[in-house]
C-alpha cells in the first residue's frame, strides 16, 4: 500500500471523527439547541484548530473536509468553509488566556465554569457503540493538549450572535458586556448587529453626568439602564425638522426606537394628556419600563439642551406621580432627548435636581478606559443579580 494511499485513510478517518463530533451534538439538539450548536462548534473549532496549528492540516485540508461533509452526510448544514473558521475563531478567542481572565474578573465562578458536558461525558443511550468509540478517542487525543471546557457565559446568546460580536468587536471587554446585552435585551443577531454599529457598548456605559442626583437616589443601577446616546438614522430626518415631525417619525418607527431605548420599555401613548386643575398640559412620549416598574416620559427637542427644559419635565413627572402613577410603581422617570447638550451645563443643572430626569443626545461620546471598566462591571454585576432571580 502506497505511502499517500496510508494518508488518504488516516484523513478519511480523522474526518469520520470530526462527523462523529457533528453527529453527537446534533442528536441532542432537541434537549438544549442552542447548548448543543455552540458545543458542537466549540469541539469542532478545538478538532480544527488543533489539527491547524500543529500544520498536520492546511486550509487545502479544510477544503476537503467541507467536501468531505457534502458529499457523505449532505443533511448536515451549517459546515462550510467559511462556517468552520468561524468555529475555530470561537474556540480560539473564548479559550484564550486573555478572555478567561477577563471573565474571571468581572463574573461569579458560578458564570465563568460551565456546567455543561463535554466530549468526553457520553451517553450511550444517544449515539450508538461506534460513534462513542471514536468520539471517546477524539476526547482522549483532545485533552492532550491544553483545551479547558467551554465557559458558562457563552450560554447566554446563540452561536450567530456570538459570531457578530466577535466579527464586529476587537476588545475583550466588548465582547463580553454584548454577550451579556444580547441576552439582557433578548436581541437577535440583526438587532445585535446594530447595536454594535451604534456603539451601544459606549452610549449605555459612558459618562453618567447626565444623570440627576434624583435619578441615581431613587434608582442605583440608572447608569447602566439608560443610554446617553440614541441614534435614530432610521428616520431618515431632513436637515431642517419639527419636533411634531421627529416624535411621528419616532411614533412609527417604534420599534427601532424601543430596540435604542432598550426592550424593557412599552410604549403607552404619544401626547399624553395631563390635566392639572384648569390647564391641559402633554407629555410627547409616555412609556412604561417593565424592570424598574416606573413611567418614563420623553420630551424631544430639536435644539442644544436649556435648563429650563427641566423645569417642564419636573412638572410633568409630578403630574404623573400625583395623578396617574399606581400605588405599586416607583417614580416616574423624565427624558429630555435633543440633538447637542453642553456637559457642564447638564452637570450643573442635573447636580440639585432631586427629580428622577436624565438628559439624552443623539450623538456619540468618547469615554476614558477606567470609567468604561468601572460601568462595566456595574453592567455585569446587574446582568448576574437578575440571572440569580430568574433560577429561583
Amino acid at each position: 500500500m502506497s505511502a499517500d494511499s496510508v494518508s488518504l485513510k488516516s484523513l478519511e478517518q480523522q474526518f469520520e471523527e470530526l462527523c462523529s463530533i457533528i453527529n453527537y451534538h446534533r442528536s441532542r439538539a432537541s434537549q438544549a439547541v442552542n447548548e448543543q450548536q455552540l458545543l458542537t462548534a466549540w469541539n469542532v473549532g478545538a478538532y480544527v484548530s488543533y489539527k491547524l496549528k500543529t500544520q498536520e492540516w492546511g486550509s487545502k485540508v479544510v477544503t476537503q473536509f467541507v467536501e468531505y461533509m457534502r458529499i457523505h452526510v449532505p443533511e448536515q448544514k451549517g459546515f462550510g468553509r467559511a462556517n468552520i473558521y468561524n468555529m475555530v475563531m470561537l474556540y480560539e478567542e473564548y479559550s484564550s488566556p486573555a478572555f478567561l481572565t477577563l471573565i474571571g474578573k468581572y463574573l461569579s465562578s458560578t458564570i465563568v465554569q460551565s456546567g455543561i458536558g463535554q466530549l468526553e461525558n457520553i451517553d450511550s443511550n444517544v449515539v450508538n457503540d461506534n460513534e462513542v468509540k471514536t468520539v471517546r478517542s477524539v476526547a482522549s487525543q483532545i485533552v492532550q493538549f491544553p483545551i479547558g471546557q467551554m465557559p458558562g457565559i457563552l450560554l447566554y446568546t446563540s452561536y450567530t450572535n456570538h459570531i457578530a460580536i466577535l466579527n464586529q468587536c476587537k476588545a475583550a471587554e466588548q465582547r463580553l458586556f454584548y454577550i451579556l446585552y444580547a441576552h439582557r435585551e433578548r436581541l437577535k443577531v440583526k438587532e445585535l448587529q446594530r447595536c454594535i454599529s451604534n456603539d451601544t457598548y459606549s452610549s449605555l456605559l459612558g459618562s453618567k453626568h447626565n444623570l440627576s442626583k434624583g435619578l441615581l437616589d431613587v434608582y442605583s443601577n440608572a447608569p447602566v439602564l439608560f443610554k446617553d446616546t440614541a441614534f435614530i438614522d432610521f428616520l431618515g430626518l431632513p436637515q431642517k425638522y419639527s419636533e411634531k415631525k421627529l416624535r411621528m417619525g419616532l411614533v412609527q418607527h417604534m420599534k427601532q426606537f424601543i430596540l435604542e431605548l432598550g426592550k424593557d420599555f412599552l410604549f403607552v401613548d404619544q401626547e399624553y394628556t395631563l390635566e392639572v386643575g384648569a390647564s391641559v398640559f402633554k407629555a410627547d412620549l409616555l412609556f412604561f419600563h417593565r424592570g424598574l416598574q416606573a413611567l418614563v416620559a420623553i420630551e424631544l427637542k430639536r435644539r442644544k439642551f436649556h435648563p429650563k427644559d427641566l423645569g417642564q419635565l419636573e412638572f410633568y413627572l409630578e403630574a404623573l406621580d400625583r395623578d396617574v402613577k399606581r400605588t405599586n410603581e416607583n417614580p416616574s422617570i423624565g427624558i429630555i432627548l435633543c440633538p447637542e447638550a453642553d456637559k457642564t451645563v447638564v452637570e450643573y443643572a442635573m447636580s440639585r435636581s432631586m427629580s428622577p430626569t436624565m438628559v439624552a443626545e443623539y450623538k456619540r461620546q468618547l469615554i476614558p478606559k477606567e470609567k468604561m471598566q468601572m460601568l462595566l462591571q456595574q453592567y455585569c454585576d446587574l446582568v448576574q443579580i437578575e440571572k440569580g432571580g430568574n433560577d429561583d
